[in-house]
């Protein structure tokens, strides 16, 4: 394992094998990206897919509508979700200096999921969706309340980080999601059938619902979100020496944790909007991307964590489309059967998870 305390002091990388790895989880991104928009319900050849890509006419008309309108915004949304919870699982995993911590048990999601409940029964959203006929502006109340409930989950767990222990913190973030999910349940008691539906529609997530007009949302929001992770680097390595050892580098860990928090919250929250609660993946690969390269630098795990987070999603999206079927299984169920082995090989392989947040 790297040496955490030079990681601060140290220059940028000299990446080396790193870049090259790097370099291959790109080419095996742009690969799913490309069987994500060939394999479904029905096969489109590859050569016609970059023909539609290109503007050009494919052997059949009606494959530009659904490349168009159905499989590239779920590509892209996948893409997004994957690299967006990726990284928020990673500066949990490191502002909390715990290997299990992510915006799913530490309650996150959970918040955004009660700020989507009270949008969905303020605007009276009917049908199978929950984002459909509501334009921009309703995209752009949904991600606010999501963030909102998010960032409200978060600040009772930071304010509770300074005065337990982790373990303890754990568990009070769990409790916290079990606070909020009885409150969603209130909420759906009282709601008409239709929305319930919808509901629990949306809890077991998908890629498929985001429409262009909610991208020109989704896209800018998360793409500042990882912006702001990005520049978080050095100050998260700084952190996994402790609060105490990084004011002494000069580092004000106030200022870094609300930044960390701003991050991980639009992040997760606006995934959780648009996609539901995606489960696993903000646990599963950081642990990937620490295995991976041996190493807790952040300035190699984030970009890490944004390649590999996107493959493993399209990569689940495909399985649960069943190429060739009209079925689509639940999202989150594949998610969880692949995370869940994942998580446990990592486990099985480093005997001591808490080795990479030791300072």
């Amino acid at each position: 394992m790297t040496d955490h305390r030079a990681l601060p002091l140290t220059p940028w990388p000299q990446l080396g094998i790193h870049k090259g790895v790097l370099i291959i989880l790109l080419l095996a991104l742009l690969g799913g990206f490309l069987l994500s928009l060939t394999l479904g319900s029905v096969k489109i050849p590859l050569r016609d897919i970059v023909t539609i890509l290109a503007g050009g006419e494919p052997a059949k008309q009606t494959w530009t509508a659904i490349v168009w309108q159905f499989r590239l915004p779920k590509a892209l949304t996948a893409v997004l979700a994957g690299a967006a919870l990726s990284v928020s699982g990673l500066q949990m995993q490191t502002l909390f200096r715990n290997p299990l911590a992510g915006p799913f048990v530490l309650g996150i999601n959970a918040g955004a999921s009660l700020g989507v409940a009270l949008v969905v029964l303020a605007v009276g959203v009917t049908g199978t969706t929950l984002l459909a006929g509501l334009g921009v502006l309703g995209d752009f109340g949904i991600v606010a309340a999501a963030s909102l409930g998010a960032a409200l989950v978060m600040g009772l767990v930071l304010a509770f980080a300074r005065r337990v222990e982790t373990m303890t913190l754990l568990i009070l973030g769990l409790m916290f999601s079990y606070m909020v999910s009885a409150l969603v349940s209130i909420l759906l008691y009282f709601s008409i059938p239709e929305r319930i539906q919808a509901y629990i529609s949306w809890t077991f997530g998908s890629f498929g619902g985001v429409t262009w007009s909610q991208m020109q949302v989704m896209l800018p929001t998360i793409m500042g979100g990882l912006l702001i992770a990005g520049m978080l680097a050095k100050s998260l390595n700084a952190l996994l020496l402790g609060e105490n050892y990084a004011r002494t580098l000069g580092l004000e860990t106030r200022r870094v944790r609300w930044w960390v928090v701003l991050s991980t919250a639009v992040l997760a929250a606006t995934i959780t909007a648009f996609c539901g609660p995606i489960v696993f993946l903000g646990v599963a690969v950081p642990h990937l991307g620490r295995t991976l390269f041996g190493t807790s630098d952040h300035r190699i795990l984030i970009p890490t964590c944004i390649l590999m987070g996107a493959i493993m999603a399209l990569m689940a999206d495909l399985i649960a489309q069943l190429p060739g079927s009209q079925l689509v299984l639940p999202l989150n169920a594949v998610m969880a059967l692949m995370g869940v082995p994942v998580v446990m090989w990592v486990i099985l392989r480093q005997n001591n998870l808490k080795s990479s947040f030791a300072s």
